[in-house]
């Protein structure tokens, strides 16, 4: 898939962080890179969305207020819903990366070609509906 191809644009990317600047930059680097964007301050409010089978690829701090981005995935298991997750965190050593749907760990700061080189991957895995 290219950016700007149809196929691409129907990819839709959840962003989960408190830290509004963040959900700004990852959203502007996401769309710019061809994706569709939602964008959350926090797990509950995702949660809350009704948009949840429509999300290819989950991009979740860890350490949030109310729930964590690790309570957040154990939620969405036990919903049934096994969105590939890519963490961005200070502390990625508290995170399993074994679990199936956990693609990887990236330790903040990290570069952005590192973040769209592991939503390819995340997507390899779960195509496009």
């Amino acid at each position: 898939m290219r950016p700007g191809s149809p196929m691409h644009n129907t990819v839709v990317i959840a962003v989960v962080d408190d830290d509004k600047a963040i959900r700004s930059a990852l959203a502007s680097l996401l769309r710019a890179s061809g994706y569709r964007v939602q964008t959350y301050c926090g797990a509950r409010a995702f949660l809350a969305s009704t948009d949840l089978a429509q999300v290819h690829c989950l991009i979740s701090d860890i350490q949030m207020p109310g729930m964590s981005g690790l309570e957040l995935l154990e939620a969405l298991r036990a919903q049934g819903l096994r969105i590939p997750v890519i963490f961005v965190t200070a502390h990625p050593d508290d995170v399993n990366t074994r679990v199936p749907e956990v693609v990887a760990c990236l330790p903040k700061p990290f570069q952005a070609d590192d973040l769209l080189s592991h939503i390819k991957q995340a997507l390899s895995k779960t195509p496009p509906v």
